[in-house]
């Protein structure tokens, strides 16, 4: 029997806008979307090696980071996210984050779409978060009042998502090194019916809150005191460096992937060079939604994802597919000799 005969797929290219367009009002269905793909990691269903960081010595404060992975299954993709972060941008005028998300044909290897990422990245954060904190609070009450330590995209993209979730909060805190940033933030915030209070001090935003995401572009920990969370909060480390690994090491510890965590000088990471060892780690979120792992109540709760590009292909190949239908794919004719 002759051999299969395949055809090169069209190359489509997603723009930011035809991206949120995509995205908007299915807050509830990416967060399915990223359950589905944190089971098939759990199962071994993917392939998901490590990033791959370009630093440059004149622009320490930049980097760009390469994200391959592989999903498999009926909805298999192939791809990797190409993703910058510099700091810097944001006292210019202009977003820290910027990247594109290149989806691959499994069956002949070809790229066919190019897709904004950092949307798609922001969207796979906040359904990340807002899962973790549905599975690790449930049989408990919900907390009531949540804080953001830090306010750009990935902040604004998880209250969001709460919100289309069904959370509600008697009381939203926000703290950001930029006043005029985080009093951005809560006039939104405000605009929607929320009862916010801006912390200048962070150490009250942490004290006020029995929810806190970290959200920050910081580079190495910051909080240091233990006493800041004595009160045992659920805290959402999406930002992975801003807490000790003293911190760490005496809290419960819940990860999307232990590997990918406990690198690449995260607050993890430097609590596993503290303690010599990875015990500190209860499990990663799959052990959790399976019941392989029951999380202690008796310290602080910390979920700290590393991001992982099977999510950005599971979202993106959702966004690709989207589009297509809707006629909103801009397809690139010949893009392939």
């Amino acid at each position: 029997m002759p051999d299969e005969r395949l055809d090169v797929p069209p190359f489509g290219v997603l723009s930011g806008a035809r991206v949120r367009r995509v995205l908007s009002g299915r807050e509830k269905q990416v967060v399915e979307l990223v359950e589905e793909a944190y089971r098939r990691h759990g199962e071994g269903g993917t392939v998901n090696p490590p990033s791959y960081f370009l630093r440059f010595p004149d622009r320490p404060t930049g980097r760009i980071i390469a994200l391959p992975a592989s999903v498999g299954g009926e909805n298999a993709v192939d791809g990797v996210k190409w993703i910058s972060s510099f700091p810097a941008n944001v006292v210019k005028g202009i977003p820290r984050a910027s990247g594109v998300l290149i989806l691959n044909d499994p069956r002949t290897g070809y790229p066919y779409a190019c897709l904004e990422a950092s949307l798609i990245s922001a969207a796979r954060t906040a359904a990340s978060a807002v899962l973790a904190a549905d599975w690790l609070t449930r049989g408990q009450e919900r907390p009531t009042r949540v804080g953001f330590f830090g306010t750009g995209l990935i902040a604004r993209s998880i209250h969001a998502y709460f919100a289309a979730t069904g959370w509600s909060f008697d009381r939203v805190g926000v703290h950001d090194l930029l006043p005029e940033r985080a009093a951005g933030f809560a006039g939104d915030l405000r605009a929607a019916g929320e009862d916010v209070v801006v912390h200048d001090r962070p150490e009250d935003l942490l004290r006020s809150c029995d929810l806190v995401v970290f959200a920050t572009v910081a580079g190495s920990p910051h909080v240091t005191d233990p006493s800041l969370l004595a009160h045992h909060p659920l805290v959402l480390h999406v930002s992975l460096r801003d807490l000790a690994p003293e911190i760490i090491k005496d809290a419960a510890n819940v990860v999307d992937d232990v590997d990918h965590c406990l690198r690449a000088g995260t607050s993890l990471d430097l609590a596993q060079q503290l303690t010599g060892d990875r015990a500190f780690v209860d499990g990663t979120l799959h052990d959790v939604m399976t019941g392989a792992v029951t999380v202690r109540r008796d310290r602080p709760v910390i979920f700290s994802p590393f991001g992982l590009g099977v999510l950005d292909l599971a979202v993106g190949k959702f966004v690709h597919e989207a589009a297509t239908r809707s006629g909103d794919l801009a397809v690139v004719p010949d893009f392939f000799p």
